[in-house]
């Protein structure tokens, strides 16, 4: 499957303003989306990212760059003819209409007749799980069901490309899970071409075949969930992806990095010197005292699945995520805390 096929971003830069001094919102980005894959673009507030989305979309027009859908070159063109969707944060449903016309509206606006209109609005709505609500109400409904109803609008239109712009932020925990899960598996069965906004790492490693992490408006790092969380390239990244703790190391002529009394093989390849070593909560395995880095309890907290640790250590406050619930320590214990083989990153110091 050609990447051609899908989305691409060519140098794409963007300034608000006709200042040519001012700052850029996003800075000469290249990635691509092949076609049926989703590929999310990550990172903090104020990194780009919805820039990057609306200018996709065509709701922005880059300052400088190329955009691509399907092959074809639609930098110039609006949003009407990109053959994009896209999914906002508030769901933007009329309020007047019930859930058939909300779904419908476009194709109707497109001029498509009433019965085609009616059978491919009930089709849509079937797909996301709403069959039997054509005659309600938008405010008769949960959030999760207006959260169906504007996937089942931006679907029903058939686009080459569908946009989703935060679209679980409004969501309780359940529901987000619930809903990623959904968006992911209709993905995967319509082989939708998919590029998905979020700040969310724990969204973004659920629903992703490509993250794109952001940062000040350049591409932090790209890859497959599974790379950028286990082989970050960058103090941010790797403190980004998770709730990663940094520790200053070093790494001697053969790769071995020195963190306290414990010593890691990092598996990335630095050169010799100063690093920084990102570690998990989940990466500490919890032991006797008088094995590894000697630490003490200082706080504990009990989250039904887990307990959450802090400790204090030579290095500095360790956090750790355990979850023996068989072996509950109490404040004040000391013990050995290892690293696992896994949740463990060295990065060159920046």
């Amino acid at each position: 499957m050609s990447t051609s096929d899908g989305i691409e971003l060519r140098n794409v830069s963007k300034r608000y303003g006709q200042d040519a001094a001012a700052p850029l919102v996003v800075q000469e980005i290249s990635f691509s989306v092949p076609a049926g894959t989703l590929a999310t673009i990550l990172g903090p507030s104020g990194c780009g990212k919805t820039t990057t989305l609306r200018m996709i979309a065509g709701l922005e027009a880059p300052t400088a760059g190329q955009i691509l859908i399907q092959g074809r070159d639609v930098t110039t063109l609006g949003p009407a003819d990109r053959n994009v969707s896209m999914m906002f944060q508030s769901y933007a449903l009329f309020p007047h209409m019930n859930v058939l016309e909300n779904v419908g509206y476009g194709l109707k606006m497109s001029g498509l007749g009433k019965e085609t209109t009616r059978q491919r609005a009930q089709e849509a709505l079937r797909n996301v799980g709403l069959v039997g609500f054509d005659l309600r109400q938008p405010g008769e409904l949960s959030g999760g069901q207006q959260q169906r109803v504007a996937l089942a609008r931006a679907l029903v239109l058939e686009p080459a490309v569908l946009l989703f712009d935060e679209p679980l932020s409004n969501l309780d925990a359940r529901l987000r899970r619930e809903m990623r899960e959904e968006i992911r598996a209709l993905q995967q069965r319509l082989k939708l071409t998919v590029a998905y906004v979020t700040h969310d790492q724990s969204e973004a490693l659920a629903v992703s075949d490509q993250i794109i992490v952001m940062d000040h408006g350049a591409i932090a790092q790209r890859g497959t969930p599974q790379e950028l969380y286990e082989f970050p390239k960058s103090e941010f990244v790797a403190g980004f992806m998770g709730e990663a703790m940094l520790f200053p190391a070093r790494a001697d002529a053969a790769g071995t990095v020195s963190l306290g009394p414990l010593r890691i093989a990092s598996r990335q390849g630095v050169a010799q010197g100063a690093v920084k070593v990102a570690v998990r909560p989940e990466a500490w395995h919890i032991g006797p005292p008088g094995t590894g880095l000697a630490a003490r309890l200082a706080k504990s907290a009990y989250l039904g699945s887990n307990y959450e640790y802090s400790f204090e250590t030579e290095l500095g406050p360790i956090f750790v995520v355990s979850p023996d619930l068989g072996n509950v320590l109490d404040v004040g214990a000391d013990v050995g805390l290892r690293l696992a083989d896994h949740g463990v990153s060295v990065v060159q110091a920046s």
